[in-house]
């Protein structure tokens, strides 16, 4: 057998040709092709499933992974949804400027009329006062209205402690208004007001009154922290003397806060008003003392004018008062508005303190103050007693010194004698008087005498 030239294997030679072409190149029908075809393809499926036994020649089949993407799928999902926020916010941003612009060129959002404006809470505080502040806003657009501005404003009303302004749409707003609470009537100058627990002065109002006293001490211009302490030691006042229910407080009609060490108050009594110094404490026990006393002093004195009960044990009757700038009288129309408020009459008289002679003062002692608590002095009468004596000792030893004194000097025996009366009459003066029991301090500068 003869060896092949060339290294070259032909194909014929590896693989042996198939049934199909052997069918068809033995020339049978085209049956007989289609059946060779099937077998062939069914010995396809047969090497697939059994991929071992091969031939050495053909290469093994694999599985081939699939080609995933770059992004995890969680990053994925995370992107589509933003996508799909960022769609959903620009969409909304249209929405909202197109209807920003409609409502602020649009005529439904504007306020007409003051018939637009709510107003509730309001007593003292006028429709006018309102509108004053909030007239300014009408024909705005609601939107465009500075509520916090107008809310400021509002509450720089003398009646007005709180504001709040709300607007509705389409074309509403409402202001409520909460007022303060008086609590006295308030002299300055020469107008009355009223006033409430800070200090704060209201104007009277007209178709309301009050059962407050009037407050002196209280110049105008003054600043509101110049005010608060004194209205500090109002409110303790009023609160102290109306703490047992008695209401002492409605008989009250002036209160002097000039002086916070010695608070002042006038007494409305039918038989006279009667001034009366309660101090700078314990104003219900010094009142009490008043109302304990009062008839037994207007019995013994011809006209009770005031009674000083600021000092411990022991009570001043009509003491000297120094004398005061006098307060500005009050108009006519003053005296009327204030009337018609509720104020008492005698609060309405402009008083003048400028007493230049001093008046009778009367003491009360502490067994007549506190009966229970203070005992009666022992020995007072032996102490008494002893006074003459003294004086009749001064007088005969005044004598026999004059005596000696007339035999040394003969030229002038009437005049040594009416020296030597004299004399004795001083001493024995001053000797009885050193057995008197001292006055108290509080009237030391009171000049002594009957009732007047």
């Amino acid at each position: 057998m003869a060896k092949k030239s060339s290294a070259t294997i032909l194909q014929e030679e590896l693989y042996a040709p198939s049934r199909a072409d052997r069918a068809r190149d033995s020339g049978h029908g085209a049956a007989s092709y289609r059946e060779a075809e099937r077998e062939e393809l069914d010995d396809a499926r047969l090497l697939d499933l059994d991929a071992d036994h091969e031939s050495p020649f053909l290469r093994a089949q694999k599985r081939v992974s699939a080609r995933r993407g770059s992004l995890p799928k969680k990053a994925a999902y995370g992107l589509i949804w933003g996508s799909v926020a960022a769609v959903v916010l620009g969409v909304g941003a249209l929405a909202a400027g197109g209807l920003y612009g409609y409502s602020e060129h649009s005529w439904r959002f504007r306020l007409n009329s003051s018939d637009d404006i709510e107003i509730t809470g309001t007593q003292n505080v006028t429709r006018a006062q309102v509108l004053e502040v909030m007239g300014a806003d009408i024909g705005r657009n609601i939107f465009f209205i500075p509520l916090r501005q107008q809310k400021a404003q509002l509450e720089q009303i003398p009646w007005v402690e709180s504001a709040s302004v709300m607007r509705f749409v389409p074309n509403r707003l409402k202001v409520e208004i909460h007022e303060r609470t008086p609590v006295a009537f308030a002299r300055v100058g020469a107008h009355i007001s009223l006033i409430d627990a800070g200090g704060t002065l209201m104007e009277l109002p007209r178709n309301h009154k009050y059962s407050f006293p009037v407050i002196l001490g209280m110049n105008p211009g003054e600043p509101l922290s110049t005010r608060a302490p004194r209205m500090k030691a109002y409110n303790e006042l009023i609160r102290e003397v109306d703490s047992e229910g008695a209401h002492y407080s409605q008989d009250l009609s002036e209160v002097d806060l000039s002086d916070l060490d010695d608070i002042k108050v006038r007494v409305n009594d039918p038989a006279g008003d009667v001034l009366l110094e309660l101090g700078s404490s314990d104003y219900l026990k010094r009142y009490k003392i008043y109302v304990a006393h009062v008839r037994e002093w207007r019995q013994q004195f011809q006209k009770l004018e005031s009674v000083n009960l600021r000092y411990d044990n022991q009570v001043i009757v009509n003491p000297e008062v120094e004398g005061k700038p006098r307060q500005p009288a009050l108009s006519a129309a003053a005296m009327k508005a204030a009337s018609a408020a509720g104020v008492k009459p005698a609060a309405l008289v402009t008083k003048l303190n400028t007493r230049s002679l001093p008046k009778p003062a009367f003491e009360l002692s502490p067994q007549t103050l506190y009966p229970k608590v203070v005992k009666k002095p022992a020995k007072l009468k032996q102490k008494a007693k002893v006074a003459p004596a003294a004086g009749r000792l001064a007088r005969g030893r005044l004598a026999r010194g004059s005596r000696k004194t007339a035999a040394t000097h003969k030229a002038a025996p009437k005049q040594l004698a009416s020296s030597t009366k004299s004399a004795a009459a001083a001493t024995a003066i001053k000797h009885s008087s050193a057995m008197i029991p001292k006055p108290s301090p509080a009237i030391v500068k009171q000049t002594s005498g009957g009732p007047s």
